[in-house]
């Protein structure tokens, strides 16, 4: 029997692969992902490929992704004409391959194939693991390299704008939980590297954080307005250069002054490459460079 003839009820594919029949009936009409045939009597019937479609459609969707998310992936990926759950051949290393291929597409500007290559990490990983381990690793690099003289600017530009409207995309998308509390995220005085903390309000957004985001450095005093209006309970600051280390701080240290119920959170490679700061009682205000120490700080902040 050909895979594209017809064999499966809906009440077969919903107990196969545990689905719904009134969901599934949904996501074709809102997406139009797939067209079942009808037999005589009306009632739809799946094909093998419509089987292989929703396979990686639920996959998408137990990594996290919204159905929108997983069908947007899904037009882009070329993956509806092979088994999507797994890729013949792949290693436990392939993210790392994935990661250095994107670097490259990016420092060679080669734009479309870097959309290719991060649709495809989204076909196979979950959003997180994307955003840490492959977006966060190539940040780094590329932070390194442009702040060691390896590429210029245009490079470096280039990688963020890219990268920044990818992420982006994905930021607006996410639900809002409206009993967790309200967070503002935004770099600290003179920082013009937002990537780094693009990526951490992302991760808090997946929680279900409201988050303010403002990006890039703003104008001294500003943060006291948004602080008044805002009220939220949290407050990030990232640092990526080391040279801004000592006026994040110098910030920090009037907005503990004015707003004594206010956590504070710092991070960024600035801190990294400025130690001296830990030394000076900011230790506890470090957020980390991993997600288990990012969920780590998170729980201890909530629990109290």
């Amino acid at each position: 029997m050909s895979s594209q003839e017809g064999k499966y009820n809906i009440k077969a594919v919903s107990k196969m692969l545990g689905i719904q029949p009134g969901t599934l009936r949904a996501w074709e009409r809102r997406y139009n992902m797939i067209a079942p045939v009808r037999n005589d009597s009306g009632h739809r019937l799946y094909t093998e490929e419509h089987i292989r479609i929703l396979k990686w459609l639920i996959n998408k969707v137990n990594k996290g992704f919204t159905i929108s998310q997983a069908v947007n992936l899904l037009d882009n990926s070329d993956l509806t004409s092979e088994e999507p759950v797994t890729i013949p051949g792949s290693t436990p290393d392939y993210a790392l391959d994935l990661t250095e291929e994107l670097l490259e597409a990016l420092l060679s500007f080669d734009e479309n194939h870097a959309h290719e290559l991060l649709n495809k990490a989204f076909s196979l990983y979950s959003i997180d693991k994307v955003l840490i381990d492959i977006l966060g690793t190539v940040l780094v690099k590329i932070g390194d390299s442009w702040e060691n003289g390896k590429i210029t600017s245009a490079h470096e530009h280039f990688a963020s704008s890219f990268l920044r409207s990818r992420i982006g995309i994905i930021l607006h998308t996410l639900p809002v939980n409206g009993l967790l509390p309200k967070v503002v995220s935004v770099c600290g005085p003179g920082e013009l590297h937002e990537l780094g903390l693009l990526i951490f309000t992302l991760y808090l957004r997946r929680k279900g954080f409201e988050v303010i985001y403002l990006g890039t450095s703003i104008a001294e005093g500003d943060i006291d307005s948004v602080l008044e209006e805002v009220k939220p309970r949290f407050l990030f600051f990232s640092c990526t250069m080391k040279e801004n280390v000592a006026k994040t701080v110098d910030t920090v240290n009037e907005l503990s002054k004015k707003y004594e119920k206010l956590i504070i959170g710092l991070g960024g490679t600035g801190f990294n490459i400025a130690p001296k700061v830990k030394q000076e009682n900011y230790e506890t205000l470090f957020v980390g460079d991993t997600k288990n120490q990012w969920d780590e700080w998170l729980k201890e902040r909530l629990s109290v």
